[in-house]
């Protein structure tokens, strides 16, 4: 009833947990960014359906992988480091066959872990559309990538994990400071901040277009890295997550200062300015 999508590259530690976590699903697509490791191999030794392509970016990598010859009409999609928990994968195998045409898409909630502690209140955005119609979703922006649903979007009770610190905070790091140059850049551009609106940011009904009108309204504010750590320890609640949480909001409050710093340095280039 469900195919399942998982997009890696140099995933050899996380892939047999996330393919053990879904293994009631007979149609497992990888869509492979050119892995160096044992990647491919792990997914081929488990039967799984192996399609290679040269990363360009993640919407169009994503948009590419939807164009898989999936085996149903119904698609869940999950990174190497997430797992479907049991709850989860029997909802979705039994609300599909009873979903209305008009529904192309499900929101699922997310739980990141850091030190095996849940980020119930450091967590930011906990609801993703991971399960979706086929034909009915597009992918846009390079980071934090838009889900654009061509129809109707339910919301599942069950939840997926993300060990998101499953390869160590420096893997972390290294992924969020190219993240970063990416958000500085689109920041410079203008993109980042194009057509907010306070309306949007709080009613509009896509989950992804209010995030994307609040993500514009806080690049406009100053001191965001300050703000950021204030909203995630005291507003979110990230200090009753304890030591995690507090770590969780630090990094979260770094990687913003880092866009700051990033986009105040594109600016000096520019004005030509001694860095």
């Amino acid at each position: 009833m469900i195919s399942v999508l998982i997009l890696t590259r140099n995933e050899e530690q996380d892939l047999p947990g996330c393919l053990d976590s879904v293994s009631w699903c007979d149609d497992i697509h990888i869509l492979d960014s050119e892995s160096t490791d044992r990647t491919v191999q792990i997914a081929k030794e488990r039967g799984v359906t192996v399609t290679t392509r040269r990363f360009d970016g993640w919407p169009s990598q994503r948009n590419a992988a939807m164009q898989l010859p999936f085996k149903y009409k119904w698609v869940f999609i999950l990174d190497a480091d997430e797992r479907a928990t049991p709850e989860l994968s029997t909802e979705m195998q039994h609300i599909v066959s009873r979903t209305p045409e008009a529904v192309t898409g499900y929101s699922i909630r997310k739980r990141d872990f850091l030190w095996g502690k849940w980020l119930r209140h450091a967590q930011l955005t906990p609801f993703y559309i991971r399960l979706v119609r086929v034909g009915h979703v597009q992918y846009r922006r390079d980071v934090n990538e838009v889900t654009e649903i061509n129809g109707e979007v339910g919301r599942l009770t069950g939840m997926f994990d993300h060990l998101a610190f499953s390869k160590g905070v420096a893997h972390w790091i290294t992924k969020h400071n190219e993240y970063s140059s990416i958000e500085a850049r689109l920041l410079a551009e203008g993109n980042a901040v194009r057509d907010a609106s306070l309306k949007q940011a709080l009613f509009a009904q896509n989950f992804h277009e209010r995030r994307v009108a609040q993500k514009a309204i806080f690049y406009k504010m100053p001191g965001r890295p300050l703000i950021k750590w204030f909203y995630m320890m005291f507003i979110r609640g990230a200090v009753l997550d304890g030591h995690a949480g507090i770590m969780y909001a630090a990094l979260q409050s770094f990687y913003e200062f880092l866009i700051e710093f990033k986009y105040r340095e594109i600016l000096r280039i520019r004005a030509g300015k001694s860095l």
